[in-house]
């Protein structure tokens, strides 16, 4: 209502003694309690450390150091026993009797676990390490792996561990590539197999010929031809030249597309 005129007083207007009492709304009856869920437990900052924890120590060996790296993760379960039950990386130790890196091991360790202890997605970790590289330059672990680095190295492990604990997944190739991967190590399998039994035939290069009987053995028994080059995808040494194209026989990336 809109007031026209304007106000010079007041009065409280009092309740009306034969006024109607409204009945006072019915309570519902009382709905019992549902039982109590498990509680869910996030990692963050305040999550105290068990007395006990689980997990595994990794092994690194190598060229650039005289003694090995010993990477321990250990890992903390957060709502144990309930169908909420996680594995989250929780500390991480790194040991060697070569004490020329102590310094830099000890703060990189500190901060890798402040990070696990933190919580959220600590998988960002793996990619930062991998990409730190060597002025020096790098080496081959075992199966033909570049590694630009020791810190990439202890990336791999902590990729390695993440995998292990469900954290990270490796991503599937699809149907057609694992075709041409088959398809590329059949072959050369059967070229490597072809040359030799030529040689063989007419006992010409005996030394030639057990290089490639050597060749198609360790192809078929799953590990790549000593003559493959580094994959610029994988960094493994799996890349062989079939029909003029350059293919990895490890993950299937090809020049040719």
């Amino acid at each position: 209502m809109k007031i026209e005129r304007k106000i010079v007083g007041y009065s409280v207007a009092k309740a009306v003694e034969n006024e109607r009492v409204v009945a006072p709304a019915e309570v519902p009856e009382s709905v019992p309690d549902k039982p109590a869920g498990a509680e869910v437990i996030q990692m963050h900052e305040s999550v105290e450390r068990p007395s006990t924890l689980i997990g595994a120590t990794y092994k690194i060996k190598s060229p650039l150091v005289e003694h090995a790296l010993y990477v321990t993760v250990n890992d903390i379960v957060l709502n144990a026993g309930t169908p909420h039950e996680l594995r989250r990386p929780f500390e991480v130790f790194i040991n060697s009797k070569n004490m020329d890196h102590f310094q830099w091991i000890v703060a990189l360790t500190r901060i890798m676990s402040a990070v696990f202890r933190k919580g959220g997605d600590v998988t960002f970790l793996v990619e930062e390490l991998k990409a730190v590289f060597d002025p020096r330059g790098g080496y081959f672990k075992a199966g033909g792996v570049y590694m630009p680095s020791i810190v990439a190295e202890i990336g791999c492990v902590i990729e390695t561990h993440l995998k292990t604990i469900g954290l990270l997944h490796d991503p599937e190739m699809s149907a057609e590539q694992k075709r041409l991967v088959a398809e590329k190590r059949a072959a050369y399998e059967a070229r490597a197999k072809g040359d030799a039994g030529s040689d063989c035939a007419t006992d010409a290069a005996p030394a030639a010929s057990s290089s490639r009987e050597d060749a198609a053995v360790s192809a078929a028994s799953g590990e790549f031809p000593p003559g493959a080059t580094m994959c610029g995808k994988c960094n493994t040494n799996a890349v062989i030249i079939m029909d003029g194209c350059a293919t990895c026989l490890n993950c299937g990336y090809s020049k040719c597309g």
